[in-house]
């Protein structure tokens, strides 16, 4: 059963959709590239930053880039630690990944640190969003 949907700018809604990502990433099937899976880790990241933004009430760009979204948020006066900053790496699974030929094949050992960064990443959004 899905969910209990909310408004598209309350950070809960954002969170459903970094589980739904999460998930995702995590459902190993056979014929599905990692590259693929790392796709949705990254948006599961970088949905769970965003909901972070919202939860702030700061308007974030709409980038792919979580280092950069990540900066901003640190500018404005969230502390961000170095697990959650491991989330930049990621970044490169938002694009040149998703098309042939463009980067090389991820291995099974960077398909389970995005995911597992992802997993830290959507915890600490959760506290954030609990918290305030």
């Amino acid at each position: 059963m899905p969910p209990e949907r909310f408004l598209a700018d309350d950070p809960r809604e954002w969170l459903n959709r970094t589980r739904s990502s999460l998930l995702k990433a995590k459902g190993k099937v056979p014929d599905v590239y990692l590259e693929d899976l790392c796709f949705d880790a990254q948006q599961a990241a970088e949905k769970a930053i965003k909901a972070v933004f919202l939860k702030k009430g700061i308007t974030f760009p709409y980038t792919h880039d979580l280092a950069d979204l990540l900066t901003l948020l640190g500018e404005s006066g969230e502390e961000i630690s170095d697990p959650i900053r491991e989330a930049g790496r990621l970044t490169r699974y938002a694009v040149g990944t998703r098309y042939p030929g463009v980067t090389e094949p991820v291995t099974e050992e960077e398909y389970e640190e995005a995911v597992h960064i992802a997993e830290t990443v959507l915890k600490w959004a959760e506290g954030q969003i609990e918290k305030s």
